[in-house]
């Protein structure tokens, strides 16, 4: 809230002041709606309960706690030496090589929880950090080629192409902003190494609440997106979308908009020519289910949501330029 809020003089004193009165509106309105057809949304909760179980735990759970412990022994600092100076040539921070690599193979939201982690042990700055975001927040590729690939549009080589072009479109992007940018500090700094209490217990469990949170996340926003296409709250997005794609296309976009992993499996359905490269740009983009999940972690390090958001759109426009040469 802090950051959303965050303004100068009279402008940030009376945003801060009805920030609350304008939050309140959606939610009471949500509240209304849940009450208004339960059986309805508590089975499309249940919808998005049962995505994460089998979509997205099975992909995120082991790679949480493997960054959480490679960060917690100070291994991360080890593997990211070799790469050092090419960080530092391309003005991004120290650890970025192993953040980047993490980020990469891990997904959602995996990458901004290890930005947030090196953040707050100091081996980078809010410069730094701002870098890492733009750079290390990826879709991890055991999401994109079984889930999205093989199990949304039934091939796996579909899936490796749009993983492909999702990281090219984010590391070609996160380089190039960085390179336009001021060098981050600290130029150098040993990651710490947690030798306090139980290490493998605190990973794990770190590990347990962010996926429970990943959970909460889909679960919501699933619901969301099944109560704004109810009430015509897409009905807008839908139609500007449909002035270019077909009617099926266009509603599942705009749901994608909201959450990511129902989109992309609405846009599987559509069977449109161009669901590939679409599917490509929702999940490079991640809509707001994941855009949430990543600021949660990411606002700890300074990083603010407009600039954040504006550079995932543009990654995911470019992934989707990339996907309609390859598909």
């Amino acid at each position: 809230m802090n950051a959303i809020c965050k303004g100068t003089g009279r402008t940030g004193a009376t945003i801060k002041r009805i920030f609350p009165y304008m939050l309140a509106v959606p939610c009471l309105f949500i509240t209304a709606a849940l009450l208004y057809r339960p059986e309805r949304y508590t089975a499309a909760c249940a919808e998005g309960i049962a995505l994460w179980a089998q979509c997205v735990l099975p992909s995120l759970f082991p790679f949480m706690i493997v960054c959480s412990v490679l960060v917690a022994t100070g291994a991360a600092d080890g593997l990211s030496r070799p790469l050092e100076r090419a960080c530092g040539a391309i003005k991004l921070p120290p650890c970025a090589a192993i953040c980047l690599i993490l980020g990469a193979t891990s997904g959602y939201p995996a990458g901004a929880r290890t930005i947030a982690e090196l953040y707050g042990q100091g081996a980078t700055d809010t410069c730094g950090a701002k870098k890492l975001a733009c750079i290390c927040t990826a879709c991890g590729p055991v999401f994109t080629i079984a889930t999205v690939g093989a199990g949304m549009f039934g091939s796996a080589a579909l899936g490796a192409k749009i993983f492909a072009a999702h990281l090219a479109a984010v590391v070609l992007s996160g380089v190039a902003l960085s390179l336009a940018g001021k060098r981050s500090r600290p130029a150098r700094q040993t990651i710490k190494q947690n030798t306090g209490g139980n290490m493998l217990e605190s990973c794990f469990w770190g590990a347990v609440k962010s996926s429970l949170s990943a959970g909460a996340f889909i679960a919501f926003f699933y619901t969301l997106a099944h109560i704004a296409a109810d009430f015509y709250i897409l009905y807008p997005a839908e139609k500007l979308f449909a002035l270019i794609f077909d009617e099926g296309t266009a509603k599942a976009l705009a749901c994608g908009l909201i959450e990511m992993t129902g989109g992309c499996a609405k846009l599987s359905a559509a069977k449109s020519p161009l669901a590939p490269a679409l599917a490509g740009f929702t999940l490079t983009f991640g809509g707001t289910c994941v855009l949430c999940q990543q600021l949660s972690y990411l606002s700890r390090a300074g990083i603010r949501p407009c600039s954040f958001i504006t550079i995932k759109f543009f990654q995911g426009a470019l992934c989707f330029v990339l996907l309609l040469f390859m598909t």
